[in-house]
């Protein structure tokens, strides 16, 4: 038995009472639920004023909205198909964890944009127009998406030459490391996960410090600027917390056996739920323009009769 079909096993063993299930599913739908709503109202926002989709660093937002929203549907899905069908087919598994595995690898790329965008603004304020166009803010959101799939297709491709067919039609537990058990997709996550994590945080602190530096000399946009990357570093850290998520399963299940699905359920929450509340208070509550449309637009449907 390998490393991952041990994991399920211990998972299976020590399943939560009925009542324990129960209020793990209906936070996590409720949290689901309310975030999504909130971003809901982020994007009705953005598509209704031309101000937001002629500008670079609100189109990369939606898109992380967007992202986000794709992120917590899919793994709230997966969350209660845990408890409720244990099992699902190899190959509707597939699709739920490769389009999961693209939103997910999609944030810290997003957020590294964001940042440089930032620094653009705030550094290099008479090239900003010039460089941040909606455009080319089109051509690197399809360059994020490319990079995810790049990134995640070889998962399935090694999987369809290194498996049996009957394998796709069995059912199991989904999850990542069971979907695609062969060592060399281990091998190529890990490699993957530090690669980004090297580039993305190179490109934050970069653009925090530069930005900085400015903030010092310069005007109340540049420390507002200073303190949105700092949100982003944080957004980020939880985000890229994912990479270590499987490390840090495998520890957990060997500490505390009997405890593991009140710690698979605490990681579930910090990594997959708690990144994607912070996307609306960055530009939602945060941001000046966005928080005035948003607040009239609300003020709007509840004035409605």
């Amino acid at each position: 038995m390998n490393v991952s079909a041990a994991n399920v096993t211990v998972v299976l063993q020590y399943r939560d009472s009925f009542t324990k299930a129960v209020t793990k599913n209906v936070i996590v739908v409720v949290l689901g639920i309310s975030i999504n709503f909130i971003n809901a109202n982020l994007i009705h926002t953005f598509r209704k004023h031309q101000i937001f989709y002629m500008n670079p660093r609100y189109v990369l937002f939606i898109h992380l909205v967007v992202n986000d929203m794709i992120q917590m549907t899919l793994t709230v899905i997966l969350f209660v198909i845990s408890y409720t069908l244990y099992k699902l087919n190899v190959s509707i598994c597939c699709i739920f964890i490769l389009i999961a595995l693209f939103t997910t690898e999609n944030t810290p790329l997003n957020l590294a944009c964001m940042a440089v965008e930032c620094y653009i603004a705030i550094c290099l304020p008479l090239r900003h127009m010039q460089i941040c166009t909606v455009k080319r803010t089109l051509m690197l959101i399809g360059l994020m998406w490319m990079t995810s799939m790049f990134s995640v297709l070889p998962d399935l491709f090694i999987t369809l030459a290194t498996e049996p067919l009957d394998f796709f039609y069995s059912r199991v537990f989904c999850r990542r490391e069971v979907v695609f058990p062969h060592p060399l997709v281990i091998e190529k996550r890990d490699i993957t996960y530090s690669l980004f994590l090297v580039i993305v945080w190179i490109t934050i602190f970069y653009t925090y410090f530069k930005i900085l530096f400015t903030a010092k000399t310069a005007s109340k946009d540049a420390k507002k600027a200073r303190n949105t990357i700092i949100l982003h570093g944080f957004q980020l850290l939880l985000c890229m917390s994912s990479y270590a998520t499987p490390h840090l399963k495998d520890a957990l299940l060997r500490w505390f056996p009997k405890n593991i699905a009140d710690s698979l359920f605490a990681i579930y929450i910090t990594v997959q739920i708690l990144p994607r509340s912070i996307s609306p208070i960055i530009y939602g509550i945060r941001d000046n323009t966005f928080r005035k449309y948003l607040k009239n637009d609300l003020l709007c449907k509840i004035s409605k009769p």
